[in-house]
């Protein structure tokens, strides 16, 4: 039987930070003239993974760790909630005011982390919908919660692209992540409207679950052939 503990260091454990990372938190690619801004609340695998994609794609990522969720600014035009599940709510209550308008990225899969063998949201939700309740006029999408840090940061599910799904209401927030996850060299796909936010959290769960259990590999996971 895995640890919860592990797997959560697996999924948020925070990488060592380079030289050039310690002196700042904004990381971008400065060859592109018209850069989108995301603010990446998580500093750790998953959001370290993320900032790579879209900074190699020429966007500009500012990362928020947790010491500092509650008090910091959001920069970014764009804001990703690379934490686990139960930190957004605190996340949401201290800057719902920020947040209001923009798009706001969910990587989560809502799980029970005493029992790993459920979901804490309502049936039929996602954890998707119950942010986007709560954040009525910003642009709620899912995504990046089928997939696994190591596959991000190599492009590869095996031999295969890794692609990121992608699912809400907003077409013009999914099309514009799909652009810049597309410029960081990896597949992303458009999964259909917010209500697939809970398949989706479905598969995420899935594969964790294998993962967790050793049947397959952190390096591994779900690949998608068109």
């Amino acid at each position: 039987m895995f640890m919860i503990k592990e797997l959560l260091n697996k999924l948020f454990g925070n990488k060592k930070a380079s030289p050039a990372m310690a002196q700042s938190e904004t990381i971008s690619h400065k060859e592109n003239n018209t850069m989108t801004t995301y603010t990446i609340f998580g500093r750790g695998n998953m959001g370290t993974a993320i900032a790579g994609v879209l900074t190699k794609g020429g966007a500009t990522v500012e990362h928020i760790g947790s010491a500092d969720s509650d008090i910091a600014t959001i920069n970014g035009d764009v804001v990703i909630l690379a934490v686990p599940y139960p930190a957004v709510e605190s996340i949401i209550a201290s800057h719902k005011d920020a947040l209001a308008g923009k798009t706001v990225i969910d990587i989560t899969n809502p799980l029970n982390f005493e029992t790993f063998d459920s979901l804490v949201v309502p049936v039929g939700s996602s954890a998707t919908a119950e942010i986007q309740a709560q954040l009525p006029t910003s642009r709620v999408l899912k995504a990046f919660n089928t997939n696994f840090a190591a596959t991000l940061a190599t492009g590869k599910v095996g031999d295969i692209t890794t692609t990121v799904l992608v699912a809400g209401d907003d077409e013009d927030a999914k099309n514009a992540l799909i652009t810049d996850v597309n410029a960081g060299g990896l597949d992303a796909l458009d999964a259909g409207s917010l209500k697939r936010a809970h398949e989706l959290e479905a598969v995420g769960f899935l594969q964790l679950t294998l993962a967790g259990s050793e049947k397959i590999g952190w390096a591994g996971g779900f690949g998608l052939v068109k």
